[in-house]
Parts: C-alpha cells; sequence; structure tokens
C-alpha cells in the first residue's frame, strides 16, 4: 500500500453531489482521516466474516446466482513500510488480527511485507461470494480447508462443485473435501510422481490422444484445439485423473522453455565474468559447482544446459628476497587454481522435453461431469483473476497508508463490497445484451464495439455527468444536469435504471 493519507478521501468526494454518497453539504467537510479511521475500527468490531455471509446470502437470494461452481484463489496485498507493530498477530477490540509480514509474493516483490487476500466467485458472472484475508506468511494449501467449511456455512449444501488452483491438489485437502462429501476440481501439480510418470509415456509415445474441443472466439476463429488421453486414469489416492492437450498451450510452454533458457544463460555468463575477475571470491571448486547449481534451479533448466567447472592452473613468480634482480636471484614458484565454466544448451533434452509441451491434468472426485464438461469448468478459473486484477488497477488496493492492521482488515473487506456491485453490474449489463439480443454496444473511444462491457468501461462513460445548482436572488433554485448521451441512455435502460431520474 502506498504512502498516501486517508484524509484524501475528503477531497475524493468533494468531486461528487454530497446526496448522491449519502451526506449532506455539510458533512463532506467531516470526512477526515480520524472519522474514517473509527469507522473502521467499527467495522472490524462488528464480524466482518458474519457480515459478509449475511450480505452474500441476501445477494444471491435478489439477483438469482447460481451456487453450484464455486471457484477460489488468492492473491497477496503488497505494504511499504516496517509495520513492526503489526508483524504478529494479535488481539484488538477482542477480536484477532493478522500478521503483516513476509511470505511468497504474488506480486513479485519479496521485499514487501504482505497479507493474504482469499476470494470466491461464483461460476455465474464471476460475482465474489465471499472473501477473507490471512496473515502474510500462511500458504495457500492450509486455507481450503476452512473456506470449504464457510461456503458450506454460506451455501447450505456440500455438493457444490469447488474449483481452485494445484494448491488444493494435497492429499490431506482433497480427503478433507471428499470425506466430507465435497466435490472439487483441481489441477495435479507437476511435483506428483503420476505427472512425471504420464510425461515419461508422452516422450515416448505410448500416449493416443482423441479429439475433444475446437475454442473459438467471438467471431468464429479457432483460438485452441484440445485433446484427451483415451485411457482413463486415476491417481494415487484414487481419484479421477483426466490428462489434456492443448495447442496453445504447447506454443506458451516452448516460449516459456526458451525464456529460460536464456535466462539461466545470462545468468551463467555473469558468473563466468565473475570467475574470470582478479578479485574473485569463488576459489573452491566446490563454491562454484553451488553458484552453477543454483543457478541451474532457480529457473528450472537442470535437465536443458550443461554446465562444466574447469580448473586452471596459474603460475606466478615472486622474488625469494628483497633487492634488485640479477642473474643469481633466487625466485619462489606459486601455484594458484581458477576456475572457468563453460555452458551449452542440450538439444536432445530439449527435443524430449518439447514433446509433453501443452499436457496438463487434471484431478476430481466428480464423476457424473464428462472430459470436456471438466474442461470447461476449470477454464472459468481465470474469472477470478480478473477481479483481482480490478481489485489491483480500478481500487489501487489501496491507496492509503494504516498503521492499525485491525483496521487495513476492515478495509479490504470494504474492497470486496466495491468488488461486489461492480461484478453485479458487469452481471445485470450482459444479462440485458443476451435477453435483447445485442452483440456490443460502443462503449470504447471513437465508438468502437465492446462486446463485454466492464463496470470500469461504464463508470468511466458516465463520468463527465455533472450536476450544477444555478440560485439568483429570491428564485427558487434550478438543477442542471448534463444531456446524457444516447449510449448512455441506452445502458441505463438495459440496467433498468429510470433516465429522467439519473443524477437527482
Amino acid at each position: 500500500l502506498p504512502r498516501e493519507p486517508i484524509y484524501g478521501l475528503g477531497e475524493w468526494a468533494t468531486r461528487y453531489a454530497p446526496d448522491l454518497l449519502g451526506l449532506t453539504e455539510g458533512q463532506v467537510g467531516l470526512l477526515n482521516d480520524d472519522r474514517v479511521g473509527r469507522a473502521l475500527d467499527k467495522l472490524f468490531a462488528a464480524d466482518v466474516s458474519s457480515l459478509v455471509l449475511s450480505v452474500a446470502t441476501n445477494v444471491v437470494k435478489e439477483f438469482g446466482l447460481r451456487w453450484d461452481e464455486l471457484h477460489n484463489d488468492s492473491t497477496s496485498v503488497s505494504f511499504f513500510g516496517a509495520y513492526l507493530d503489526a508483524a504478529r498477530e494479535r488481539c484488538v477490540l477482542g477480536r484477532p488480527t493478522l500478521a503483516v509480514t513476509f511470505g511468497h509474493s504474488k506480486d513479485h516483490r519479496p521485499d514487501l511485507k504482505q497479507l493474504l487476500f482469499i476470494l470466491t466467485v461464483t461460476a455465474d458472472g464471476g460475482v465474489p461470494l465471499h472473501f477473507r484475508a490471512a496473515s502474510g506468511n500462511v500458504t495457500d494449501d492450509t486455507t481450503h480447508r476452512d473456506t470449504w467449511d464457510l461456503l458450506c456455512q454460506l451455501t447450505g449444501r456440500r455438493d457444490f462443485l469447488y474449483v481452485a488452483d494445484s494448491k488444493l491438489a494435497t492429499r490431506e485437502n482433497m480427503a478433507y473435501l471428499h470425506q466430507h462429501q465435497g466435490r472439487f476440481v483441481t489441477v495435479l501439480p507437476k511435483t506428483r510422481r503420476e505427472d512425471a510418470a504420464f510425461r515419461a509415456l508422452v516422450t515416448t509415445g505410448q500416449v493416443a490422444w482423441r479429439p475433444l474441443w475446437k475454442k473459438t472466439d467471438g467471431d468464429g476463429e479457432i483460438i485452441d484445439i484440445y485433446s484427451t488421453n483415451a485411457q482413463p486414469t486415476t491417481s494415487t489416492e484414487g481419484y479421477r485423473l483426466v490428462w489434456y492437450h492443448s495447442r496453445r498451450k504447447a506454443e506458451q510452454d516452448a516460449v516459456t522453455r526458451s525464456a529460460r533458457i536464456e535466462r539461466t544463460l545470462k545468468e551463467l555468463a555473469e558468473l563466468r565474468d565473475k570467475l574470470r575477475s582478479p578479485r574473485t571470491r569463488y576459489r573452491q571448486e566446490s563454491k562454484v559447482a553451488d553458484a552453477v547449481a543454483a543457478i541451474l534451479a532457480s529457473h528450472g533448466a537442470e535437465k536443458l544446459i550443461v554446465a562444466e567447472v574447469e580448473p586452471n592452473e596459474m603460475e606466478t613468480f615472486r622474488q625469494a628476497r628483497r633487492g634488485r634482480p640479477g642473474k643469481e636471484t633466487p625466485y619462489v614458484r606459486k601455484v594458484t587454481t581458477r576456475f572457468d565454466l563453460t555452458c551449452r544448451i542440450d538439444d536432445a533434452q530439449v527435443a524430449e522435453d518439447a514433446k509433453s509441451d501443452g499436457v496438463f491434468p487434471l484431478i476430481t472426485n466428480v464423476t457424473d461431469l464428462s472430459e470436456l464438461e471438466l474442461l470447461k469448468t476449470y477454464k472459468r478459473q481465470p474469472t477470478i483473476e480478473k477481479r483481482f486484477s480490478q481489485l489491483k488497477t480500478d481500487f489501487e488496493v489501496a491507496p492509503v497508508y494504516l498503521k492499525a492492521v485491525h483496521r487495513i482488515q476492515a478495509l479490504l473487506s470494504v474492497y470486496f463490497f466495491a468488488l461486489l456491485v461492480e461484478s453485479l453490474l458487469e452481471r445485470e449489463l450482459r444479462e440485458a445484451m443476451q435477453r435483447k439480443g445485442i452483440d456490443s454496444l460502443p462503449l470504447y473511444p471513437e465508438g468502437r464495439a465492446c462486446r463485454w462491457p466492464t463496470a470500469r468501461r461504464v463508470l468511466d462513460l458516465f463520468e463527465p455527468i455533472q450536476r450544477h445548482t444555478l440560485t439568483h436572488g429570491k428564485c427558487p433554485s434550478k438543477v442542471l444536469i448534463t444531456d446524457l448521451t444516447r449510449v448512455q441512455r441506452r445502458l441505463l435502460n438495459l440496467l433498468g435504471l429510470p433516465i429522467k431520474n439519473y443524477g437527482h
């Protein structure tokens, strides 16, 4: 979180009509950092978890959301500053607080402390139904059981399909859900033995692929082709294991491997320069070998690049005693060992590795869905990434600087409710377009077509609307509102909002 003062909220509020924010003109000036901080105190003490569950339950009833399929993921929220008082969990206002501390950063900022933001959305429009925050050093694989229990409490059922990334695929997590009548779909991690064994079969040509799905875009152009393994398999725990091949993923895997090789060779070249430096610290062969191994392991290139450490003996001579050198001057010979590094790409191993490009496995305890239905279910998982993108771009999570961790936790819940409102706006608009057979709306600059309107695009379109109150002497005040464009009127009609009342 950048160091921006929370009193900036008052300045933001002055740009909008006070009554539209639920305020009077005199109350806008009272929107200062102390008042907002006290409001966050009240929110934290009000049991945010129960509030989230209550709001989600009412949203489902009001908008008719389906919760037969729920997607879960998490992201890290990074913080600038030491946060020494928030580095450990404690109790404030009678409730436990989280620890703002170091952990696995999904923002690729290991130098910053963080909290974990865990979100669950529906497959029906990607609407956030539940969120919770966790300490910065909490790992994803330990959060799924508690999250699933809360979702059972929210939905009042256990048969919803729970979809998550590979951190769900631990033996403990899958066993817990399966034993409690839960249904799950996730990706099998590459660290599992089943993955290595299957890829070995692929490279030796022992796997028969069956065409499954040609995925097309809105224009009917093929963007990916999927195949599935013709022979059903199971995991060591007995769960259903379905293997897929994606043509697009195969292309991406090839690009990723080339990038890994390039980065590895660059770091090895930098290490070689250090070895050749007269002030090198690498004086022992074991130390050089460890440095090489660390570079290869960091990029997963141990099998793709062959690096050899070559010792070279260097002779130096110096006078045995002081004085001007002559024909009879004795010299002492000193032999030192310096190291060089040679690297090459193992083309045969690269070709072998390329044979399994595009392969990925889904593991599930669901037996009543076909291979194609399972694939499409998991392909809806990126919807949650769009919500995280909104969280960190549209809302800049968060343009404030708070020292009290309990206020940070309360503020994160505010962001959840903002995400909820935005996603419902998108869902209502897109469903209205579908009902009325509208393929696109001219929402982009120059009136270009937009097939999937986002809340950000809609809000930006209404940003120029202004309201002015004109007063003259004792005459009644007159309210002047910017005339709505044709597109703005159309959007309001689709959302079921009365045009004549807009802005009043």
